[in-house]
């Protein structure tokens, strides 16, 4: 099958699951998956120079229902990228290289964004992956460095020319990290200006979101990120949103906190109880939001050990309201 096909199916929803370094784990996708079985779904971006040393089981974990899914890998060296690509050809439908990530620990080694003021570097990347992989190859880069350095058209261009089958934009500049505002329009540029499929990424909070999104965009679909934080159906209400016209509400409280020892509980089966609920703490504050003394709670909640009185606690918020 011709990668532009595969690539199609892959991505038939027009919703996608973007890369969160620390969040997109097994068990966040396989939230994502119980609502929506026909999302493209991104691991957390795995790094290359990492993956080289140890084989990670956790982070490199998947059922087959988390098919379609993409597997995101960083770094800057183009064989050792492409070798941890052909590692993970076996768990994976689609590799995605990180190019985008703004973090400071990541651009400092040429990493993540850095890689879009090295452009040949980036390209070398791209030709040198595809070769050693027989599935699609995605991109995922943001409008450039700075407000000075916007050059994701330019940049766009040399990926597909490289041999990606597939963008991922986010509305932003490195230098705006997360903070600002995602940029639809300007990635109406790229999709004039490349031939392959453009998702676009920043922003994507809600189904109205979503839907203005891709009219300001022109892109393909959308890639829903923070968003998707302590609301793992929200893609699922997109897809119904903007396919069919249906609008499905947000959770409600009970549901959320339903959830959220859903995703504790999965957490402690995959790392642990210690580790899991450690792990689960920086999603609590997302699930419990909007309701008289959510802030007291969050803090009682992170704080908490044990996962019988994290569940009695959030219990307890039901009597309440």
């Amino acid at each position: 099958m011709p990668a532009d096909s595969k690539v199609k199916n892959l991505i038939s929803s027009r919703v996608s699951l973007a890369p969160m370094a620390g969040i997109t784990d097994y068990v966040l996708r396989s939230l994502v998956r119980e609502y929506s079985p026909d999302c493209l779904v991104t691991t957390e971006m795995i790094s290359s120079e990492a993956l080289n040393q140890v084989k990670d089981t956790v982070i490199t974990a998947r059922d087959e229902n988390h098919s379609p899914i993409s597997y995101q890998l960083s770094g800057h060296k183009p064989q050792m990228i492409a070798n941890c690509a052909k590692y993970l050809e076996k768990f994976a439908d689609m590799i995605d290289i990180n190019m985008g990530c703004p973090v400071n620990k990541v651009v400092k080694g040429t990493d993540g964004c850095a890689l879009m003021k090295h452009p040949d570097l980036a390209a070398e990347i791209v030709r040198t992956v595809k070769s050693e992989i027989s599935i699609p190859l995605s991109v995922k880069f943001r409008l450039g460095y700075t407000f000075d350095e916007l050059n994701f058209v330019e940049f766009g261009q040399t990926m597909q020319e490289a041999g990606a089958d597939f963008i991922t934009i986010h509305g932003r500049t490195r230098s705006q990290m997360y903070g600002g505002k995602a940029d639809w329009k300007r990635i109406a540029e790229l999709k004039r200006n490349v031939d392959i499929p453009v998702f676009a990424n920043g922003d994507v909070i809600s189904p109205e979101s979503a839907a203005e999104c891709l009219e300001q965009s022109q892109a393909d679909g959308v890639a829903v990120g923070r968003g998707a934080l302590g609301d793992p159906s929200l893609l699922y209400r997109i897809e119904q949103y903007i396919n069919r016209g249906i609008y499905l509400p947000p959770p409600t409280l009970e549901e959320k906190i339903e959830t959220l020892k859903k995703h504790i509980l999965k957490e402690i089966e995959l790392r642990g109880e210690d580790v899991g609920i450690k792990f689960c703490r920086k999603f609590i504050p997302y699930y419990l939001v909007g309701f008289p003394g959510a802030s007291k709670l969050r803090g009682e909640l992170v704080l908490m050990e044990d996962f019988k009185k994290i569940c009695s606690t959030l219990d307890g918020i039901l009597v309440k309201f």
